[in-house]
């Protein structure tokens, strides 16, 4: 498996595949062709049809702003080896010189074809939670030890970064009011949520407004293409870090608890990336948000210095009751239904760890087994959920 660093990036929303990962292919192609005077770029499959709502145009004319830029939003429906598709073309004096097709894997990951430079070097052995399980239990060494045994020796600090960043965007969310951009007329809610303070409120509540409260605050940054880190994607950006924020402040963790759980979180992040998928418009939200909540979920047992079979159950019920939610952002926005869904997903964590301190011994699903079940599940879905806005409440709200 790569480096849990192409987990966690750091950079700006609203999609880590339809506006990170085609920047990061322009990027790559104009190294390749300095000399162009004019780049063409031809977007298919998801980024042709929700790349105007999640600003892939604009992702792909800033990072070529040096060149002419012409970018077309092609209807061909062609079977591509990922839904996310694009070709730049290059030309001088009207001639053309080369062209490159990439494809933006999720979580801002790219490939090009006959291409291996842009794909990470393998730095774990081992490629299953039950391969990595039984290493480390022969070895007496938790999840996190895995993972600063096999990173550079710059993990820590780097997570110490992703840390930093995280919390910068939820106080950024929280200090901010106002309509989200993009014409739905959408308004922030995370400093509503966070003032809604009642005397009389329980406990329960206070959890679920506060939670609540920070997601909403790094998924409306997002929205709002503010700078956020994929975790493991732009549009599921908000899950991880609500979790960790909530319970840094009620249980007191270290920084350096923040870490081992970040680094938890990661592998089991990369563990998805690599036996599934992490991309809506390849396996639907559940790809995204269903890998978030699990990755929070680790996170959390791993806070709480539970056992690996807990931390895999926690991180096994996290994925299974996301399996088969649709991605079907309304005007191919990362707003409606994306927003509240972070939130939902950062309660569903909690409960998934409360869950884990009780019931691990009587698991029967394998947390390997949920990932292939939700890619197969994702492969089956109908093109219209997945990120194409072409179904669910993409079609439906657009109706009204």
């Amino acid at each position: 498996m790569k480096s849990i660093k192409n987990i966690y990036k750091i950079g700006c929303g609203p999609s880590s595949s339809h506006t990170m990962g085609p920047a990061y292919a322009a990027a790559h192609f104009r190294e390749l062709y300095p000399t162009a005077d004019k780049i063409e770029a031809v977007l298919y499959g998801s980024l042709s049809k929700t790349g105007k709502g999640h600003g892939t145009d604009r992702a792909i004319s800033e990072t070529l702003k040096d060149v002419e830029t012409h970018i077309c939003f092609s209807k061909e429906s062609t079977d591509f080896r990922h839904p996310n598709t694009v070709d730049f073309i290059a030309f001088t004096n009207e001639s053309e010189i080369g062209r490159k097709r990439y494809y933006s894997i999720g979580g801002g990951e790219i490939r090009g074809d006959g291409d291996k430079v842009l794909a990470p070097p393998e730095i774990y052995p081992h490629r299953t939670f039950s391969d990595i399980a039984a290493y480390c239990k022969s070895h007496n060494i938790r999840l996190s030890d895995y993972v600063f045994a096999h990173e550079q020796s710059d993990i820590k600090p780097f997570l110490m970064n992703v840390w930093k960043t995280m919390q910068n965007a939820i106080f950024e969310g929280l200090s901010k009011t106002g309509k989200l951009p993009g014409g739905l007329e959408v308004e922030r809610k995370a400093q509503f949520l966070y003032n809604q303070k009642h005397i009389d409120e329980s406990p329960q509540t206070k959890e679920n407004r506060l939670v609540c409260a920070y997601a909403f605050a790094v998924s409306e940054q997002n929205a709002d293409c503010g700078i956020i880190v994929t975790a493991p994607t732009c549009g599921a950006c908000g899950v991880v870090p609500a979790v960790l924020k909530y319970m840094q402040e009620k249980k007191h963790f270290t920084d350096d608890d923040i870490i081992r759980a970040l680094a938890v979180a990661g592998l089991i992040g990369n563990i998805v990336s690599t036996n599934a998928s992490i991309s809506g418009a390849e396996c639907g939200c559940q790809a995204e948000i269903g890998t978030a909540c699990t990755m929070a979920s680790a996170a959390l047992c791993e806070l709480f210095e539970m056992g690996i079979d807990q931390i895999e159950y926690a991180a096994e019920v996290a994925m299974e009751h996301h399996l088969g939610l649709t991605c079907d952002p309304v005007c191919g926005l990362v707003q409606i239904p994306c927003i509240e869904r972070n939130a939902v997903a950062a309660m569903r964590a909690i409960n998934a760890l409360s869950l884990a301190n009780f019931l691990y011994a009587s698991r029967k699903i394998s947390f390997d087994v949920v990932v292939e079940t939700m890619y197969q599940t994702g492969k089956d879905l109908s093109h219209l959920y997945r990120e194409t806005s072409e179904g669910g409440l993409a079609k439906l709200y657009s109706n009204k």
